[in-house]
């Protein structure tokens, strides 16, 4: 009875131990990494499918959803623990997903094959397929879910997607090979990392035109808001450095150095902790923000992309 009492003890302790996940994505590999998130130690690493790029949790966050480019499936985690739950196949090239605001519309870019697939978030049917030019890669929605805008990395432009008409609104010439795309908290102006012109373009999206540019770095890519309803971070994977973007004068605030080419981030819920993957050394790297100092370097897969933690800083 004594040694039973002591085999759950442990057990309870061990999943103690793990409450709380980081899980990475490394899209050359096809696998997942998972992180204990309090003491920075690898936990486990498996193969999830070929060519996970982005991950975002359900709108209640009951999972967290891997999206598998060249596998045509998305696979559900559990959110805190990393452990697979299900996956649904036969979504065609998801490479960035995301849902509209009243969680409404999934919306999926196949960057692979130059078209956006738009389905009913509720169970994942198709409802419109529409064709773009060329390589859609990332994504933002209006807070009123009436508009999704479509960075275009190979033609060098931005579309605006009406979502309740599943047509195309607009398309305007933006900076070179542009990627990363996220409403500024005012949902006055998109900020576009133009990773071929080294910085962010700020758009009126009400106008249709770039009215800024904010230097960066070379290769500006992909955004992470503080937290703080005011500053967004830019990873500038060819300068081996992130940006902290202020949006409230559409100024850069200040530029601190990550190697390895940073790409997605994850902000702790305190806004203290920045968690980056390094897409040329096969590792994660943890800085303190309120010195912009790398307290932990994590070995992970190869070429890391998306990262999660359930505990982390508000959207916007």
């Amino acid at each position: 009875m004594r040694t039973l009492f002591f085999i759950l003890l442990l057990s309870f302790c061990a999943s103690l131990s793990y409450a709380e996940v980081t899980v990475v994505l490394n899209s050359g590999d096809g696998t997942i990494s998972l992180i204990d998130r309090h003491t920075y130690q690898p936990i486990k690493h498996f193969y999830v499918g070929k060519e996970p790029h982005h991950l975002m949790s359900l709108p209640d966050n009951s999972a967290l959803i891997v999206a598998d480019a060249v596998s045509n499936d998305l696979v559900f985690l559990n959110p805190s623990t990393g452990e697979v739950e299900k996956r649904i196949p036969r979504i065609s090239d998801p490479y960035q997903i995301g849902f509209s605001p009243d969680k409404k519309w999934f919306v999926a870019n196949s960057l692979r094959l130059d078209r956006v697939d738009i389905y009913r978030a509720e169970d994942f049917s198709l409802v419109a397929r529409i064709p773009l030019s060329s390589m859609p890669s990332h994504l933002a929605f209006t807070q009123d879910s009436s508009m999704v805008f479509i960075t275009l990395q190979g033609s060098n432009q931005l579309a605006a997607i009406n979502l309740n008409t599943q047509k195309v609104a607009w398309i305007i010439p933006v900076g070179n090979t542009p990627a990363g795309i996220i409403m500024t908290p005012d949902q006055a102006y998109l900020l576009v990392g133009a990773m071929g012109d080294n910085g962010v373009e700020v758009i009126d999206w009400r106008l249709a035109r770039v009215i800024k540019k904010i230097p960066t770095g070379v290769g500006a890519h992909n955004f992470m808001p503080l937290g703080d309803k005011r500053h967004i971070l830019i990873s500038n994977r060819g300068a081996d450095t992130i940006s902290i973007i202020d949006t409230q004068h559409l100024t850069l605030s200040h530029t601190f150095p990550v190697p390895g080419g940073p790409d997605d981030m994850e902000v702790s819920q305190d806004g203290k902790e920045l968690w980056v993957t390094c897409r040329w050394l096969r590792e994660v790297r943890v800085i303190n923000l309120t010195n912009d100092q790398i307290t932990h370097v994590i070995p992970v897969g190869r070429s890391p992309h998306g990262l999660f933690f359930m505990s982390h800083a508000p959207r916007q």
